[in-house]
């Protein structure tokens, strides 16, 4: 088999693969770029290419400005950039990699230093990283660039555990230099709190790799605890909004609070994976941040919810900044959904509020004959507390009872 059926080859298995990839490239690889486009199926595996080559453009990406373009560090910055943008875009539950290459090759007129390339990969629990230094005046810059190609290429069938290999093209002495780092759970869960990671997916649902439908429907709350309310909520939003892929959203990080820790992220992931459900952790506990986080996603409210949004005390008093955070929301495409909630033995329904004209399209009732909420966590932990509350008190009066008869 030639070269050109067997990189054919393997980049069909990649884009057969659930794997989905955003790939931010500078300095060279471009030609990994072409046969990643133009083997059918591309847009199964390939949600974004970016090519920050200006030094301009590389601080946009990155947010500052780079003290050293081409290195290992660089390339790892570049490919967390990637990921984090690659599950914004990712269809529900499927798996993705965030791909940042970084090179210096042959130019002209010719570089004093070292021709070398750095590529790293991101996954939820991993990174790989391979830095590879090339022969100086060996090939020419179009050589080079296909050499760090097949490299990237075996590199992402490697992260979509797709077997087959090819020759890269490089010499017995340029050997690259590879290591693989994993993460435990507990890692990427202070990873996100810290902020590098901006969700993790738990797709617990019963789809093997999420749904096919490119919007969520989801479903905020603190979930302490989970009870049957809030998967009855989202069961009913599905149905008013005609579909989509359902989820529950956790935020690690509170407005008002301290952000929660490991061990009380996981206790609470634990209620939907017993329950089937898939969860989002999220590190944005405000609905500007999340629609930036879930574009064109449809979130479920309760109508007090509902009513706090649209409440311009929350905005520093101001009406006008109110209606521009929200118009900002509506731009991403996003909806909310709003179900009755009694609030204060007051049974209150997007009806009841007075929503501004120029957002109103943004709300939609979710009809109270088909859901209202009559309990909340908070009510549950209370009943729970008085109910524990009673057990210690019956076993105080049980000790005291077994006392008096040993007496």
């Amino acid at each position: 088999m030639g070269e050109a059926m067997m990189i054919r080859t393997i980049v069909e298995a990649i884009h057969s693969s659930p794997t989905q990839a955003v790939v931010y490239l500078s300095g060279g690889a471009s030609v990994a770029l072409g046969w990643l486009m133009s083997v059918p199926g591309a847009s199964n595996t390939l949600l974004e290419a970016v090519v920050p080559y200006s030094r301009i453009s590389m601080i946009q990406l990155l947010g500052r400005v780079p003290s050293q373009h081409c290195s290992q560090a660089m390339a790892s910055e570049m490919a967390l950039l990637a990921y984090n943008r690659a599950v914004k875009l990712s269809k529900p539950g499927f798996p993705v990699i965030g791909v940042g290459f970084t090179g210096a090759l042959a130019t002209s007129p010719p570089k004093r230093g070292d021709h070398r390339f750095f590529l790293s990969m991101r996954a939820s629990d991993r990174i790989w990283e391979t830095s590879v230094t090339l022969t100086k005046n060996l090939r020419s810059r179009e050589e080079e660039d296909k050499v760090a190609s097949h490299v990237l290429i075996q590199a992402m069938a490697k992260a979509c555990q797709v077997s087959g290999t090819f020759d890269s093209g490089l010499t017995e002495s340029e050997v690259p230099d590879e290591s693989e780092t994993q993460f435990s759970e507990e890692q990427e869960l202070e990873q996100l709190i810290q902020g590098q990671l901006c969700f993790k997916v738990y797709p617990f649902s019963k789809e093997a790799y999420g749904s096919d439908k490119d919007r969520k429907i989801i479903l905020p709350g603190s979930f302490n605890p989970l009870h049957d309310g809030h998967l009855k909520l989202l069961e009913v939003a599905m149905s008013v909004c005609g579909g989509g892929y359902p989820c529950f959203e956790l935020s690690a990080v509170n407005a008002d609070k301290p952000p929660l820790s490991v061990a009380q992220i996981k206790d609470r992931v634990k209620q939907f994976e017993a329950a089937g459900k898939t969860v989002i952790v999220s590190n944005q506990p405000y609905f500007y941040k999340k629609a930036e986080l879930f574009p064109g996603s449809s979130f479920v409210i309760g109508a007090d919810t509902a009513a706090r949004l649209v409440n311009p005390k929350y905005y520093e008093g101001s009406y006008k900044r109110m209606l521009e955070i929200l118009g900002d929301c509506k731009r991403t495409g996003c909806v909310f959904l709003v179900g009755g909630r009694n609030v204060d033995g007051v049974f209150q329904v997007l009806e009841d509020i007075d929503i501004p004209e120029e957002i109103r399209d943004m709300f939609v009732s979710i009809p109270a004959e088909k859901f209202r909420m009559d309990i909340s966590s908070t009510e549950l932990r209370k009943k729970q507390g008085g109910v524990d509350k009673r057990k210690r008190e019956n076993a105080k009066e049980d000790v005291e009872q077994s006392s008096k008869w040993k007496k």
